[in-house]
């Protein structure tokens, strides 16, 4: 489903990625692991269409997406891949519900079909209950959670998540990465996750290591 062929990346004389190839298929939950700095998250994000590689191919099913221009990169995006960062990332002045709402609405879908399906997610969460509330108002666990949902909102191929689990104490982190394969079961969901926590590395169908910038698995 997702295929990357030779893909370098360098930031002056700093070689960071060394052509890195990968294929990820439907439905795998794949781990990124390795020492800081070795260049997870650039390839992370390279993957995720946030940062483009210097040289190399990336494809999202029939759709090389290296070769899309900036614009359409960026519909292509909002439509297909959904993101979870360390740092929630949620607008403070939104309700929970509205911040899950919002790629739909990027997407020109109307307010009310969002809003049913912002619930419905909300509600496999097992956050429903909490959609009115600002994320101020919300734990740790919460506030990544309604990230997960709003990362889902518009039923992407795959959901990137960097650190996911990172900001969270053992307990809500166990339960985060029970939740990631909770939704491979039930939707399919293709996951590539970037983590220092051996315990959801472990987890993962596969393993890729990243040391100074080149792959093995």
């Amino acid at each position: 489903m997702i295929q990357a062929v030779n893909i370098n990346k360098s930031y002056g004389d700093l070689h960071v990625l060394q052509d890195i190839s990968l294929q990820i298929n439907q439905g795998e939950v794949v781990s990124i692991v390795g020492p800081s700095g070795a260049g997870k998250t650039t390839l992370l994000q390279i993957l995720g269409t946030l940062d483009r590689p210097d040289s190399g191919t990336l494809r999202y099913g029939d759709t090389e997406v290296s070769k899309l221009k900036d614009k359409e990169l960026a519909r292509f995006r909002n439509r297909h891949i959904g993101f979870v960062f360390q740092a929630h990332h949620l607008l403070p002045e939104f309700s929970a519900l509205e911040n899950v709402c919002i790629p739909a609405l990027i997407q020109g879908v109307p307010m009310k079909e969002a809003q049913a399906r912002a619930q419905e997610l909300l509600a496999l969460m097992k956050v429903d209950h909490r959609a009115s509330h600002k994320p101020a108002a919300l734990s740790g666990g919460e506030q990544q959670r309604v990230a997960v949902a709003r990362a889902l909102m518009n039923n992407p191929m795959a959901v990137l998540a960097d650190e996911p689990s990172g900001n969270l104490d053992s307990q809500h982190a166990r339960q985060l990465h029970e939740l990631f394969f909770r939704l491979r079961e039930q939707l399919n969901q293709t996951f590539i996750i970037v983590t220092h926590n051996e315990e959801l590395a472990a987890m993962a169908d596969r393993k890729i290591t990243i040391i100074d910038g080149k792959s093995t698995e």
